[in-house]
């Protein structure tokens, strides 16, 4: 691949206090080795008002510290004052917008330059080109996607003069809906839901009728339990022919984390080193990697069982 690859932090997926969120990117800026930062609400329109007038502070400093910034679009886009934020979102002609739900491209113009978030179904060639036809340049594919069907489409986005991007951390995001899952757990409706979903900074685990991990739920969205992870990937995903890497906010040290991935992507550190100090700093975390080897989602496969899929 040519040139160094590049770190992407995607939008904050959960409802974090506003001076925890404001605090956050603070750090981000002024620490954090990732060329781009994604900000704005994904998962729930609801939760905007708290921090939409920090949006621009964090905003300038992210920018000031050299950092692009990408301003992220809701994943479900279905009441009016969502159609509404999305058209205010696309009058910002400062800044690159990604398109989290179809819906947004009515707000923007044909061929002005747009991202695409994993949110949105980028399986294909077809797909992607479309999307660079529609002005695209910055594509997260799907994290279920295995490394075979991820290098056909970084070969095809090279040709169209687009970025490609994996998701490289965190909970993998695998579902939004119309209900709230937190609304429903907490016996509160949806309309009057306390904002509960703020309860659990990384979202609240979900067990099997067994006892068993098996998923994360944040509001109207559903999430692994398990953080993804691939770190023990990234040459194989460079070689590949994907440029960009995205970590998922947590609550954790993602300033240690994003030096870790950097740090991998320097080949400072071996792979099974660098998982090991991932998780030594989420000691509590389960990993995996599986659907990048075309297995299951919630597997960590280890190196020598690996065969691409």
């Amino acid at each position: 691949m040519a040139g160094q690859a590049l770190l992407t932090l995607g939008p904050v997926l959960f409802n974090w206090p506003v001076e925890k969120w404001a605090d956050f990117y603070a750090r981000i800026a002024d620490e954090a080795p990732v060329d781009r930062v994604c900000l704005g609400e994904v998962v729930c329109s609801k939760r905007l008002p708290f921090y939409n007038d920090v949006i621009s502070e964090a905003v300038e400093r992210l920018e000031a510290a050299g950092k692009e910034v990408v301003l992220s679009s809701l994943a479900l886009i279905t009441l009016p004052r969502e159609r509404k934020a999305g058209a205010g979102l696309a009058k910002d002609e400062e800044h690159v917008i990604e398109v989290n739900d179809l819906t947004m491209l009515r707000y923007l113009e044909p061929g002005r330059k747009i991202a695409v978030g994993p949110l949105v179904n980028v399986y294909n060639e077809g797909t992607l080109s479309w999307l660079a036809g529609r002005g695209a340049k910055h594509v997260c594919l799907p994290p279920e996607l295995p490394i075979a069907s991820v290098e056909s489409l970084a070969k095809a986005g090279a040709a169209l003069d687009l970025d490609t991007e994996v998701w490289a951390f965190g909970r993998v995001p695998l579902a939004i809906s119309g209900r709230c899952y937190h609304a429903r757990i907490h016996k509160v409706s949806k309309d009057s839901c306390q904002f509960v979903c703020g309860l659990d900074a990384d979202g609240l685990p979900v067990k099997t009728l067994d006892g068993g991990d098996f998923l994360a739920i944040n509001g109207v969205q559903t999430l692994s339990f398990a953080y993804g992870s691939a770190l023990g990937e990234l040459d194989i995903l460079t070689q590949a022919g994907v440029n960009s890497f995205r970590l998922s906010p947590h609550d954790c040290d993602m300033v240690a984390v994003a030096e870790l991935y950097r740090q991998r992507l320097d080949r400072k550190i071996s792979g099974d080193e660098a998982q090991a100090n991932l998780a030594a700093l989420l000691p509590e975390a389960e990993f995996a990697n599986g659907f990048l080897f075309g297995d299951y989602g919630a597997e960590m496969v280890k190196k020598a069982e690996r065969q691409v899929a």
